[in-house]
């Protein structure tokens, strides 16, 4: 008659009561960021006094195109193959300046463009950053001005564009 022998599990589970916790303290936790987004609704409830005036950033494979919501304002053509994110921040510096009380905007995009344009459109929309007009120090060098964050249009729609 054999014996089986005994199954000695101790070092496991010693090693098991190490690797656990030392896993658990080393891992990374992710944080999830959600941006609350509103989708367009149609103006057939609006009262008819209340102007009609809408901010669109359509993106396209050839750049972008700021429209109003009838008809197309300006146009922003790529450069050097990149999409001119620069130019589309002056441009809706502009256009806040001219509606400061306007909140919304929509971006529309065509549908073969990467999510990471999308998203960088978004922030562009959003807010930029910009350099204080005055000097820290009272001087006229362009390194000693802060950068301040303004908000331009922080409730955004999206969709497809036309």
């Amino acid at each position: 008659m054999v014996e089986t022998p005994e199954l000695n599990i101790t070092t496991f589970l010693n090693l098991m009561v190490v690797l656990i916790p030392f896993l658990l303290i080393s891992a990374v936790f992710s944080r999830v960021v959600i941006l609350e987004l509103s989708v367009p609704t149609s103006a057939g409830g609006a009262a008819s006094n209340t102007p009609n005036f809408a901010i669109e950033v359509i993106v396209r494979k050839a750049g972008f195109e700021i429209a109003n919501g009838t008809s197309v304002e300006a146009a922003i053509p790529k450069k050097n193959d990149e999409y001119d994110m620069k130019m589309l921040s002056e441009m809706l510096i502009r256009l806040k300046a001219q509606y400061p009380d306007k909140e919304d905007a929509t971006v529309l995009m065509e549908p073969d463009i990467e999510y990471n344009y999308l998203i960088q459109v978004m922030d562009a929309v959003r807010g930029t950053e910009i350099k204080a007009e005055e000097a820290v120090y009272g001087e006229d060098d362009e390194d000693d001005k802060e950068i301040q964050r303004i908000v331009l249009f922080p409730d955004i729609s999206i969709g497809d564009a036309p």
